[in-house]
């Protein structure tokens, strides 16, 4: 199949993906509606992809070549204990992953996007419609800000929801699904590596990951690489303060800059009371304009097209960050659907073939950082008791026969 129009909503990793994908595979014209005005490569967030997706993802040139990464090989499990400063070793497994600077990935694949997209930044869109029998079939978008013309409807043979967790797209796909509150939320940051050196050497191998583990929650340490060398990055699980003033139901985020001095003052009892005194002084080199807030959601879709609609990445579903598969799960999404519409005769075999691919694909991903949300946060073991044979078999079990965490095995080429 040839031709034709293709409207993706978002201009992230999903959003940049599903553009080239489109255009590579032969859309007569892509257009990306991003919202942000600002610059998106400044997102310092740092997130991992697994070795083994991420080849998948390369050979099916959906991941660019030369985007910086930092290896990863193993994943060591700490625990407070009075006579070490760096808390106690009980449990080290196999992490074959490579870490990645959430806006250097998106430059990435942002200058890998056909020079033929129409990548159009500061654009809001305030709905869509599916198509049908009145338009031709056509899908219609809806600009806030298109001028003279604004409110009136763009109309598009296809329309891609890659506008993350809070979907205006998914909207339309399926009404009234929102994402679910967890329960508990994440405190992030990340800082300059060279801070380090006041820490004392060796103590943290640059090629482990650290999780800090204390009743009710868990904390994820690692280095990504940063566009002045290398950075720490850090993700800390637990519930937030209960004090009434803070309302979490509701999709939301507490950005950097826009800590509540309730929040800062939560994180820093937290690593007074519960971390080893090494990883409480590392967590705290973080400036505070680098140290944010993100409430935990999940969110499962019954489906993932509707009409001419399709939904990618956090748009069709919302898991939580345990699983470590966020960024592969949107470029496997993207690469699905290229390979679909490359095999498609019709507009309606591209839909299916994609909801049939990554619909329960998604719904297992949702089910298995559930399992893990509640072994690692809501229901943690009494860590400092297990053995390391005792915590591989209470890491097994949240599998729960899964083969690992870090997103499925992309199925062969038919």
């Amino acid at each position: 199949m040839r031709g034709g129009t293709v409207a993706v909503v978002g201009g992230s990793i999903a959003g940049c993906a599903f553009a080239s994908a489109a255009a590579r595979a032969g859309a007569e014209r892509v257009v990306v509606f991003e919202r942000t005005g600002g610059r998106m490569a400044d997102r310092g967030v740092g997130l991992c992809v697994h070795d083994e997706r991420a080849a998948e993802l390369a050979a099916m040139g959906t991941l660019p070549p030369g985007i910086a990464t930092h290896r990863l090989t193993r994943r060591r499990w700490v625990v407070r204990d009075g006579a070490a400063p760096a808390g106690k070793l009980f449990w080290e497994q196999p992490f074959p992953f490579h870490s990645y600077h959430w806006g250097l990935l998106w430059r990435g694949l942002r200058e890998a996007t056909p020079a033929s997209v129409v990548y159009r930044q500061g654009v809001t869109v305030t709905g869509v419609a599916g198509g049908g029998a009145g338009n031709g079939g056509q899908a219609e978008v809806v600009l806030a800000d298109a001028g003279a013309a604004a409110g009136a409807p763009e109309r598009h043979d296809l329309v891609v929801g890659a506008d993350g967790y809070r979907s205006v797209v998914r909207d339309a796909v399926c009404p009234g699904s929102r994402p679910h509150y967890a329960g508990y939320v994440c405190w992030r940051g990340n800082f300059d590596a060279r801070l380090l050196d006041g820490l004392g050497a060796g103590v943290w191998p640059s090629d482990a990951v650290t999780t800090v583990c204390f009743p009710g929650g868990s904390c994820v340490v690692y280095r990504i690489p940063g566009p002045d060398g290398t950075r720490v990055n850090w993700v800390l699980y637990a519930k937030p303060p209960q004090s009434g003033n803070l309302r979490l139901d509701d999709p939301t985020s507490f950005p950097p800059g826009r800590l509540t001095a309730e929040l800062a003052d939560g994180l820093a009892e937290l690593l007074d009371r519960e971390f080893p005194p090494y990883w409480a002084r590392l967590l705290a080199l973080t400036p505070p304009e680098d140290t944010f807030v993100q409430p935990i959601y999940d969110l499962e879709t019954a489906r993932t097209t509707s009409g001419r609609l399709l939904l990618a990445g956090d748009a069709a579903t919302v898991v939580r960050p345990h699983n470590t598969s966020g960024a592969a799960k949107a470029l496997q999404d993207a690469a699905v659907f290229e390979s679909a519409w490359r095999t498609a005769a019709s507009w309606d075999e591209l839909l299916h073939a994609y909801q049939e691919a990554r619909g329960a694909a998604g719904r297992e991903l949702v089910a298995l950082a559930r399992r893990l949300g509640r072994a690692q946060v809501e229901q943690t073991p009494d860590w400092a008791a297990l053995s390391g044979r005792e915590a591989e078999s209470w890491w097994q079990g949240q599998l729960a026969g899964a083969a690992g965490i870090g997103g499925q095995a992309m199925p062969p080429a038919p």
